[in-house]
């Protein structure tokens, strides 16, 4: 019967959620929405299957809050190495390594669309590196614990 558990990465995916909810601040205090929504509004202008949502204030920093407490909660079964926890892992640390992109990007060109500019660093700039370094650990360590089993499949 095969393991309901691997080798654990607990301690990356701790840091991640550390880093994940500093980001929160970090955009919360640099007016990330004012940036975000209407560069959401353009690109659904531009391409109408355009997925992403706008949000008001509250509603954004709530959804964010349940997201790094639910991503705290799974910090013990990342610990132990639950299986089930890896693609969710994966995903986690993919999605912020681009979330960590997509700031560094948009300081370097002071923008997201040609009409949506704003004075250097972005809206959650600084956290970014934290982001980044934090998601990069916890997918060599998913690599690095990953099993016959796991590789296979």
């Amino acid at each position: 019967m095969e393991s309901e558990r691997s080798p654990s990465f607990g301690w990356p995916w701790f840091a991640l959620t550390v880093a994940f909810a500093l980001h929160v601040v970090d955009e919360a205090a640099t007016g990330f929405l004012a940036v975000y929504n209407p560069t959401v509004t353009i690109l659904r202008s531009r391409w109408g299957w355009f997925p992403m949502p706008t949000f008001e204030f509250r509603e954004w920093l709530v959804g964010l809050i349940v997201a790094v407490v639910i991503c705290f909660a799974l910090t013990p079964l990342a610990a132990q190495g639950v299986r089930w926890m890896r693609p969710l892992a994966w995903f986690y640390a993919v999605i912020h390594v681009l979330n960590a992109m997509g700031h560094t990007l948009g300081t370097i060109l002071g923008r997201t669309v040609a009409s949506v500019t704003f004075p250097r660093p972005a809206p959650g700039f600084y956290s970014s590196p934290l982001l980044f370094i934090a998601s990069v650990w916890l997918m060599v360590r998913l690599r690095q614990t990953a099993s016959t089993h796991d590789l296979s499949s």
